[in-house]
């Protein structure tokens, strides 16, 4: 008699899926993440891709152009000396996604080491981050920025410091609130019980469990990086000129918002599309990761 041969059930190839494809799979079932996502990776293209896509110098002004309504020569208009708005935008998404980006990472390299810290040690340590922490987090997140920013001087680079700064204290509270839930778990014992070092078990044992929270977190706070950065260059204290910034592009269109509205509005879809699409992607993924999500 022939053997017999079992086939492995839906519900046995899902037991057996790893986090990543597992959380895959619920990403990819939320549309309006998976268009968002979509977005991003448009976004992202442009930025890489900038001097391919611009169909002109974004610098480059043009006396015989100036302000010109929206034509084939000109997808989205010009500015008030001549400057193709398309141009701009599409270079602009390099300052506004390495904004975001860098000032994220620069607050999880801060954040998540004093987090861990706090949590895990406890005492005086905790005690000390934390209040530290909450004066930061009593200043509001803008105002702080702009304080950093013009006190190191007006730049791009120095928008990405003041930025990151003043995002880190959320990360060293998110991640403090799960090592102090993670640390008292049975698997952390068991570590502990066999002789690993406080050192190994927080990078080890604690550290990557704390992980999908701090990825939901960045996805979410790299949109509210985008905007300080766009406020930021908006007062002068970002993007400096000649070089096209989404926020400077609205500082100049202010003044312009009656005969050339196209200025502004450009600019303003522009970190719309890109705010919208974090937030809806960081939403996404907060329930993709969420472990009890069916």
């Amino acid at each position: 008699m022939a053997a017999s041969s079992t086939l492995a059930s839906p519900a046995d190839d899902m037991t057996h899926e790893s986090p990543g494809a597992r959380a895959w799979r619920r990403l990819k079932k939320r549309r309006t993440a998976m268009v968002a996502l979509a977005i991003l990776v448009v976004l992202t293209l442009l930025a890489v891709f900038a001097p391919l896509i611009a169909t002109h110098d974004p610098t480059q002004q043009s006396w015989r152009a100036v302000r010109q309504a929206p034509s084939w020569m000109h997808w989205f208009g010009t500015d008030e000396v001549g400057r193709d708005i398309f141009s701009r935008i599409v270079y602009g998404t390099r300052a506004s996604l390495s904004a975001g980006v860098i000032s994220v990472a620069i607050a999880i390299a801060a954040g998540v080491p004093l987090g861990l810290l706090a949590g895990y040690a406890g005492g005086w340590v905790d005690a000390l981050i934390s209040r530290i922490t909450d004066a930061m987090l009593a200043s509001p997140f803008l105002i702080l920025a702009i304080a950093l920013a013009a006190f190191l001087g007006p730049s791009l680079q120095n928008a990405m410091i003041a930025i990151g700064i003043t995002a880190t204290p959320v990360f060293v509270r998110l991640t403090r609130g799960q090592v102090l839930s993670i640390k008292m778990e049975d698997y952390v014992e068991a570590a502990r019980a066999v002789g690993n070092t406080k050192l190994r078990i927080a990078f080890t044992h604690i550290l990557p469990n704390v992980m999908p929270q701090l990825l939901v977190q960045g996805t979410l706070t790299i949109a509210t990086a985008i905007i300080a950065e766009a406020s930021l260059s908006f007062l002068g204290l970002g993007q400096q000129p000649p070089a096209p910034s989404w926020g400077s592009m609205l500082n100049v269109a202010q003044r312009f918002l009656s005969n050339a509205p196209w200025m502004a509005v450009f600019p303003g879809i522009a970190i719309f599309l890109t705010v919208l699409s974090f937030n809806l992607l960081g939403d996404g993924l907060r329930d993709a990761l969420d472990p009890k999500a069916k």
